[in-house]
């Protein structure tokens, strides 16, 4: 089994425990003009994929996932596996100055 798809399963057995939604996840979510719900994110970690792997985060082992929410709209959740629960670390719609148009590959700067 390769790294990506155990962090994947680390990510989905943490979410079926909890998920614990941090401030700045909440605060990205919030923004007026591009609000994304609890169960958009829901969908990302249970039917997205993985486009990066920090496996050295200060955090702890997270990753990048990319899904797909309400109206085709790609959305970005950055996520951290503990043993009781899934840390939901930032939530946010990616850029298309910054992500190619697959939106797992980023731009060269």
């Amino acid at each position: 089994m390769n790294q990506a798809s155990n962090i994947l399963q680390q990510v989905r057995r943490a979410a079926q425990e909890r998920i614990l939604f941090l401030s700045h996840a909440l605060d990205r979510m919030s923004v007026p003009d591009r609000m994304i719900a609890p169960g958009e994110v829901r969908d990302v970690i249970f039917h997205g994929e993985i486009v990066e792997d920090y496996p050295e985060d200060v955090r702890g082992h997270s990753c990048l996932m990319l899904g797909w929410g309400e109206g085709g709209r790609p959305i970005h959740v950055i996520c951290a596996p503990k043993d009781e629960y899934l840390a939901i670390i930032s939530v946010y719609l990616p850029d298309p100055d910054r992500w190619e148009a697959d939106w797992k590959t980023r731009k060269e700067k």
